[in-house]
Formats: structure tokens, sequence, C-alpha cells
């Protein structure tokens, strides 16, 4: 696997997720597009596919998630911003092989590079606060450490 093929799978799958959101189109539909339509050169194409039809079978579970620690309704919430809070929720649900840092550091980044001016921050504040329900022992362990 190439160094950063995660990275760019996460960053295909968030441009995917918001096109979903937007259309309603089936993800596999979206998917086929997406891959025709870009460059996927170093992509982790496995865990591109992955994230693009495991949220949508998640949606509920991840939103519930999400939902108590917003400021605003969720369909309030900018679509950016929405897919990158979805990715960072279920990989920390889904993926504990995946540090939480990692995944926070992660979205933060794909906030930065394809949401509004300060809407990182807004995903960084949510998820640290989904992190501390669903990655408590590993936070806990981590400044136990520090």
């Amino acid at each position: 696997m190439v160094k950063g093929s995660r990275h760019k799978a996460r960053r295909a799958a968030v441009q995917a997720l918001y096109q979903w959101q937007l259309t309603e189109q089936p993800p596999r539909e979206i998917e086929a597009h997406f891959i025709l339509d870009h460059e996927m050169n170093d992509v982790d194409l496995d865990y591109f596919h992955h994230l693009v039809r495991e949220i949508p079978l998640h949606l509920h579970e991840l939103d519930d998630h999400i939902s108590p620690h917003l400021d605003r309704k969720l369909n309030d919430v900018d679509p950016v911003e929405l897919a990158c809070l979805r990715i960072g929720t279920y990989e920390f649900e889904f993926h504990p092989e995946i540090p939480y840092k990692v995944i926070l550091n992660e979205a933060v980044e794909l906030a930065k590079t394809f949401g509004a001016e300060h809407g990182h921050k807004y995903v960084n504040a949510i998820l640290d606060k989904i992190a501390t329900g669903l990655r408590s022992r590993e936070i806990k362990a981590e400044r136990s450490t520090a």
C-alpha cells in the first residue's frame, strides 16, 4: 500500500458522500461515476469503497452519535462538514485499529480542504466530544502515559 493512500481514500470519500447527501443517488452509482471522473492513483480503493458503502448503511447510528453534540439541527450542518463528521464518527466506532488522534486530524484536514473557512474548528469540536464517548478508554490510557 502506498503511504497516504488512506488519506486519499478519505478525500475521495468525503466528496462522494457529499454528492450522495445532496443527490440521494445510490452509493454504488456515485462510487462508479466518481472513479471514472477522478484521478484515483495511489488511492486505497478498497477503503474508499468501504467508506462510501458502509457509512450510508450505518447512517442512523452515526447521526445518533453526532446529533447530541450539535448546536443546530443535523439538516442545518454544512454538507461537507457533515460528511467529515460521518467519516470520523464511523472510523471511531468501527475502526478501533486507527488511533483516535489520526481520525480526528484526518477529519479536520478534510474540513480545511473542502469545507467553509472555519468549518474545521466545528468538525474538531464535535468529533472531540464524540471521541470522548466512543474512545474513552483509549483517551484515558493516552492521558495516563503523558
